[in-house]
């Protein structure tokens, strides 16, 4: 199996790989050109999502500078936006859910080098999926970590560290990030009947 293989079925990988090397490169091509676009050069940061992920969606806006590891790993719904300062290490799927909000600084790691010293000098590194719900709401400066699920209409609070799966319809905050309480009627604000 090449290196690129292995990455993709979670086995332990050498994170020096000269594929897995270009491959970075062409990331960094595309996102660096998207993170020199203006606002509205809506066809051209369309065609460079495109070019970049594995899928997007409609109605996707991601404000400068955002950064991903390869992008050929990242699928984004329909009507996501992903606030100023995005990275997301995409060694495994990282897939982002329909109508969610990513708030600034969100760091996404879908990957972990060897906890060994030898092992990570020499390159040794894993990775595990990713997946964001439906309807989610992180907050600024939330963390992800390999192999976490975040379930739908989740709200994650500002500055979490999610280290593992978060269920449905529920707020959960802290480090590491735990399950606060669940979303009820009680949190509704009246938006809707003001429009």
């Amino acid at each position: 199996m090449t290196e690129w293989e292995k990455l993709q079925s979670g086995q332990i990988y050498n994170d020096f790989d000269d594929d897995l090397f270009r491959r970075r490169v062409e990331a960094k091509k595309l996102f660096r050109a998207y993170n020199k676009t203006e606002d509205d050069e809506t066809d051209l940061r369309k065609q460079l999502m495109t070019d970049l992920f594995k899928n997007v969606g409609k109605d996707v806006w991601i404000e400068p500078d955002f950064h991903c590891e390869f992008g050929k790993n990242i699928v984004i719904e329909d009507n996501v936006y992903i606030n100023f300062g995005c990275v997301i290490l995409d060694c495994a799927e990282v897939v982002i859910g329909a109508n969610s909000l990513l708030g600034p600084n969100i760091g996404i790691y879908a990957v972990n080098h060897s906890i060994d010293a030898d092992e990570r000098i020499a390159g040794g590194c894993m990775s595990a999926p990713v997946h964001i719900g439906k309807n989610v709401w992180l907050g600024g400066d939330v963390k992800i970590m390999a192999g976490v699920t975040i379930g739908d209409n989740v709200v994650i609070g500002a500055g979490s560290i999610v280290t593992k799966n978060i269920p449905d319809n529920v707020i959960a905050v802290g480090n590491p990030c735990r399950v606060l309480r669940p979303i009820t009627d009680a949190d509704k604000i009246g938006y809707l009947q003001s429009k």
